[in-house]
Parts: C-alpha cells; structure tokens; sequence
C-alpha cells in the first residue's frame, strides 16, 4: 500500500499498534532517523540492524578475515554476540561485551558491509539475534530484510526515496568528505549488491506500508507510519 500527502491528514488511530514494527528501504531512504523517532514517539525499544553488519566488517577487517571468504566471515559472525543498547549518547553496538561503535562508519567499513551483508551464513547469524532481540516486543527494528525474512508478522513499513533525495541526504551525512560523484557511485553499488543478492534480497515485504519519503520530514513519515499501521481495516 502506497501512502501519499492526503493520507497524513488522518489523525492516529486507536487501533493498537503491532508490537513489533519493521521498517526496511534502501540506505539513505531515512530508515534510521525515522525508525528511533517512532520508537522514542511510541516507548520502543530501536534496532538498527545495520550496525550488526557493520560490526561483522569491522571485526572482519580488525582480524584480517578475507572479505571474500564466505566461510571465515560465517566463523566470525558466528562466533560474535550482538547487543544494542541505550546510553546517555544514543545506540551502542557491543559485540561481545566490547562497544566498537565509534568504528562503524568509517569509510572502510562503508565500502566493504554490503560485500560482508550479502553472506549467506553472515546473514543467518545475524537473522537469528535480531530474531532474539525482537521477542520481548516493543521493537522498532530498521534494515533490508526485516519484514521479509527478519520479522515476517511485524506491522511492516518499506521507505523508499528518489536516487537524488537520497545522495542529497548522503552527502550531508559525509561532510565534505566524499564528493557528489564518488557518493552517487556508492549508492548505486550497494543498492545493486542489496537488491540482486541471493540471500534475502531487498524487496518491498507482503503487507507493507510504503512511504515515499522526498517531500516529508522525520515527523511526517512518523506520523503516516502510525496512522497507516493503526487504522482499523
């Protein structure tokens, strides 16, 4: 179901909201900044899965694990707990009992997490925590696969963004330290990466709300997720 500008007149439902809500898109479709405002609007727990394939890079490249060797990166993944956690400065990534968030958003790892992402055995032991994570409920959970393969029966959200929007957004995360160019390039290779991979492969889930992004802001989108997942059909 697509949402446009009329249907975020609508007032919020008294509906329940699901429980646990997945929000899945392409990078720079507004996930993240979305996905913590709706959990901190409605007392959610947030998780960014893409800190968790972060990390795995970061750890691949701290331990100099081949990036194109599925089977070390499996042994890795496997072998590394993931917890998120709330501080007084935001989401912390601990990967067994060490916060290594200050490392995962370095240009190494932007280049490479897409390559580490797209592995089978990665991904399932990814799958498997994130899974974990959501069974207490009251979950805000953002990534590429949640709704499809994640959290199948989560109230299920796709943002999607023009490429424009989205290199605009990039190149303000990147603060001169990219051009609009090198930033364009980016985007495309990693949406290519995420969309044609085998294993659970970027698409829009059953059932989900899709929101177009360009033309709202943060509290926009927020507010057309609500009344969209807590409308009475």
């Amino acid at each position: 179901m697509w949402l446009d500008a009329a249907a975020l007149t609508r007032k919020d439902s008294m509906v329940p909201l699901p429980k646990v809500i997945a929000i899945d898109g392409p990078v720079a479709s507004g996930k993240t900044a979305v996905g913590r405002q709706l959990a901190y609007r409605l007392g959610y727990r947030f998780v960014d899965t893409g800190l968790m394939y972060r990390a795995c890079t970061f750890l691949a490249l701290r331990g100099s694990v081949d990036i194109r060797n599925p089977v070390a990166l499996t042994a890795l993944a496997d072998a590394s707990t993931m917890d998120i956690v709330l501080t007084s400065e935001g989401e912390r990534l601990l990967t067994n009992g060490e916060d290594v968030t200050p490392h995962l958003r370095t240009p190494e790892v932007q280049a490479l997490v897409s390559l580490v992402a797209k592995v089978a055995g990665v991904r399932l032991a990814m799958v498997n925590q994130q899974q974990r994570m959501a069974e207490v409920g009251r979950v805000v959970m953002v990534g590429r696969d949640i709704g499809t393969k994640v959290l199948p029966h989560a109230g299920k959200v796709y943002l999607d963004a023009s490429a424009d929007e989205r290199v605009r957004r990039r190149l303000a995360e990147v603060a001169g330290r990219e051009t609009e160019s090198e930033v364009r390039a980016n985007l495309e290779l990693r949406d290519t990466i995420d969309s044609e991979r085998e294993e659970s492969p970027l698409r829009v889930a059953d059932g989900a709300v899709v929101v177009d992004t360009d033309t709202l802001d943060v509290e926009g989108v927020v507010g057309a997720i609500i009344a969209a997942l807590g409308r009475d059909e």
